[in-house]
């Protein structure tokens, strides 16, 4: 990345930026799941709801901002999508009852949706093709950035803001739209697919290869559990089970998406020398022995000890996701369909954090039984799905090259 053109490194950093943001209004809701509970008088299990719709209607978002991003561009969209999520997580501050707050979140999750494909497309379709394994593991690793932003400011501020504090804290997104509007171009390929004026309709393509789409959606699926489901009700595993209290489960928080963010980047960048399949194979594999000490172990230093190791190999796996849909779809239908499929996975996967807090209240309040589960069973049937995809490493990208500037 030290060759890149100054544009490629700006369009590297908007796009990461875009999905930290995202990421870190998401996870603002985990580290308060407890505190909502006792505020709007219910459980822990019904406010994880909140979290299911989220998940639930992202398809929509990635559909409707996927769309437009292909007829419009990249980068106008990844702007109007950014105001909305900053919008609808500030309303989300000032919900006057539980059912206001759950409106709130269903709309916040239709915005939430359209950042990732929107800014992936963007980032994939600028920088060298040489460079997009490493690529794919940075714009990952902005996910667990988010989660390490809520974490520190979870940490430093919740006691002083509270929860509805800390969704007013979510709105500072907003301030990165002067940075995209100054220094982010438009997509090449875009650019130049619009000069052809290709089409890109969404119907066509996915009855052209309807297998793909299929392959990709429930591949999403096991993805999408295996994030949220070691990521979701950790924090509430650490506050209720082990009774921690908010400086440790920070520091914990902490730890575990610094972990992430190296596994992201590591397992990114190797998926370039082993390729996608086995990078992502490796990573979800060597997840299977850290389980054990991840959830049944207790005190805070082994309990940190396993999160920091899962959380590597989780965000290891998934660092690779970015370009390996991307490669995988057609040119026409990048900004709209790896989203698309990666969040229709989200949706079957939006039951996790209410599946596992049923679990967990059916076994005494075992939130680490729960989890255990879900990652456990997720992670073998990832291997198994990878091993019978197609290799995409060494697929090129045309249109970055003739539209660089420095």
């Amino acid at each position: 990345m030290f060759n890149w053109t100054a544009t490629q490194r700006n369009v590297a950093f908007a796009s990461f930026a875009s999905w930290t943001l995202d990421a870190f209004d998401f996870f603002i809701l985990v580290f308060v799941l407890s505190d909502l509970a006792h505020y709007f008088h219910t459980s822990v299990s019904d406010v994880s709801i909140a979290i299911m719709l989220t998940l639930a209607v992202r398809p929509i978002g990635a559909l409707i901002f996927g769309r437009l991003a292909e007829k419009y561009g990249r980068r106008p969209i990844l702007m109007l999508n950014i105001v909305m999520f900053s919008l609808f997580e500030l309303l989300s501050a000032w919900s006057p009852n539980f059912a206001a707050f759950l409106t709130f979140r269903v709309i916040y999750g239709v915005a939430m949706g359209g950042i990732w494909g929107v800014a992936s497309s963007l980032a994939m379709e600028t920088i060298p093709d040489r460079s997009r394994g490493l690529m794919s593991g940075i714009f990952q690793a902005g996910y667990p950035c988010g989660y390490l932003l809520a974490s520190v400011v979870f940490g430093l501020l919740f006691e002083t803001v509270g929860w509805r504090g800390m969704f007013l804290i979510g709105a500072l997104p907003i301030l990165l739209l002067p940075f995209i509007y100054f220094k982010v171009p438009e997509s090449p390929v875009w650019l130049a697919a619009r000069e052809r004026r290709e089409s890109n309709a969404l119907l066509p393509i996915i009855r052209q290869h309807w297998k793909i789409c299929i392959y990709m959606v429930l591949l999403m699926a096991c993805f999408n559990f295996f994030s949220h489901g070691t990521q979701d009700l950790y924090p509430t595993f650490l506050k209720v089970q082990h009774q921690f209290d908010p400086h440790t489960v920070s520091i914990i928080a902490i730890s575990y998406n610094i972990a992430a963010m190296l596994g992201g980047i590591t397992f990114g960048a190797l998926s370039e020398r082993i390729g996608r399949k086995r990078a992502i194979i490796l990573a979800a594999f060597l997840a299977l022995p850290v389980l054990p000490l991840w959830a049944f172990s207790s005190g805070s230093w082994a309990i940190g000890i396993g999160a920091f190791l899962m959380q590597f190999m989780v965000q290891g796996a998934w660092g690779v996701v970015p370009t390996y849909l991307t490669e995988l779809v057609p040119a026409n239908a990048r900004a709209v369909l790896p989203g698309f499929v990666y969040q229709l996975g989200n949706l079957i996967a939006s039951v996790n954090a209410t599946l596992q807090s049923r679990i967990a209240e059916a076994h005494g309040g075992n939130y680490g039984l729960g989890m255990a589960i879900v990652a456990g069973t997720v992670a073998v049937l990832i291997c198994v799905f990878v091993a019978f995809g197609r290799e995409t490493r060494g697929i090129k990208i045309s249109g970055a090259a003739a539209h660089e500037t420095r």
